[in-house]
């Protein structure tokens, strides 16, 4: 490869293959590379929080291509590589044997890590981090000869494994430091929600309690020790109190680093060679008005075909609403919209939260901020709408369920 010609990804999740897949559609026919630090080829992680955890999917179905995609395409995709240093102005990454790679626009997907929980006991064997395919694997396989586990965190990985352990038959306690889990993601109004399903399935949910310790014998974790003295039993303990992106190439680099690889609407960097896209990526959107990073699947889905674009010198933005869904038990949910920690005035519900059959809208001065569809379907385009135009409505009549969403004004 030479530097006027490679397209270089570095980055081999699913943000890094559809930027490829991009390229290819977008009829780029230079030199595509995608360098990726696992051994394993791309593949999408919701499964593995969810039905490849619960053992519904297969292992094949959550990579996002075949094994022959990328030599059909002529992409050259390098697994177990890392890169260890960009030189923007050399155009060039260094990788960990020494070896460089020219590029003429390079691609940053480099993802996010979860968060060490920073306790006594951290590292002992049996206590998981969920983040990878080899993480869903042997948490599963603690599913099967575990009685009992302790999750720590209780945002949506620690409940979606909570879910998954439950339906395994396992005893399942969950250990948040908020009043009520995602209590800073949807407000208390709609977590108390999550806190109830939780219950009613048999978890025992203890919020507002801190971790002082996970306590082990044999090097192995059997338990968890909290600041009152009080002491939960396990054979297992998973770990979710959140992720931090991948931001140290583009810190070594000199490139805008701020909660993320901050990036403009076209996804581009503070160097014009340089694209970021994904769970790495803080963007300004053009909707909002403000930069944002999102670590959910559906900017690792969405952005990198943005980025490609970019990156062959079309004039895009990527303007995508903010979304993501879960399923835990017999609740299936879509969210979509963004809402900043207590920047709502007004929750307000359609439907029957009992039952958990319901859309919920978060408001702000009569407009809507936000919404999140709770097993009812086919109603995420007309919540993007309302979300999008920014009218103000009528709550009474945005609660009526008899008054369809798409009579608002547009």
């Amino acid at each position: 490869m030479t530097a006027n010609s490679a397209f270089v990804i570095v980055g081999a999740g699913l943000a890094g293959a559809n930027a490829a897949q991009s390229l290819r559609e977008e009829g780029f026919g230079g030199p595509v590379a995608l360098l990726g630090e696992e051994s394993e080829r791309p593949y999408e992680r919701p499964p593995l929080s969810k039905g490849y955890l619960l053992g519904k999917d297969e292992r094949e179905t959550v990579y996002v291509h075949p094994p022959q995609w990328y030599a059909e395409h002529d992409v050259d995709l390098h697994l177990g590589t890392a890169v260890t240093a960009i030189d923007p102005a050399g155009q060039q990454v260094t990788l960990a044997d020494g070896s460089r790679v020219g590029y003429a626009m390079l691609l940053l997907t480099t993802g996010s890590s979860p968060r060490r929980l920073p306790v006594p006991g951290a590292d002992l064997d049996g206590v998981h981090y969920l983040r990878r395919l080899s993480d869903s694997d042997r948490i599963k396989e603690a599913f099967q000869a575990a009685s009992r586990i302790a999750v720590i965190g209780a945002g949506w990985i620690g409940l979606e494994t909570a879910a998954a352990a439950r339906t395994a038959g396992v005893e399942v306690t969950v250990l948040e430091t908020a009043e009520l889990p995602l209590l800073r993601v949807l407000g208390r109004e709609v977590s108390q929600i999550f806190a109830d399903l939780h219950t009613d399935h048999g978890v025992d949910l203890r919020c507002g309690v801190k971790v002082a310790e996970i306590t082990g014998i044999g090097g192995h974790a059997n338990g968890v020790l909290l600041a009152d003295g009080s002491r939960i039993d396990a054979d297992a303990v998973i770990v979710g109190v959140g992720i931090t992106p991948n931001t140290q190439l583009a810190t070594a680099a000199g490139l805008d680093v701020h909660n993320g690889i901050r990036v403009d609407a076209h996804l581009r960097t503070s160097h014009p060679d340089i694209h970021a896209a994904g769970d790495v990526a803080n963007a300004f959107h053009p909707l909002l008005g403000s930069h944002i990073r999102v670590e959910h699947w559906a900017n690792a889905l969405n952005q990198p075909h943005v980025a490609a674009q970019a990156m062959l010198g079309q004039d895009v933005t990527y303007d995508r609403l903010p979304y993501f869904f879960t399923d835990q038990y017999d609740l299936g949910m879509e969210y979509t919209g963004y809402v900043e920690p207590g920047g709502y005035d007004q929750v307000v519900f359609r439907g029957r939260t009992d039952t958990r059959e319901f859309i919920a809208f978060w408001l702000a001065e009569g407009r809507v901020l936000a919404g999140m569809n709770v097993n009812v379907w086919d109603v995420n385009e007309s919540i993007q709408h309302l979300v999008r135009t920014r009218v103000q409505v009528d709550p009474g009549r945005l609660s009526d369920p008899d008054m369809s969403l798409d009579e608002f004004p547009k």
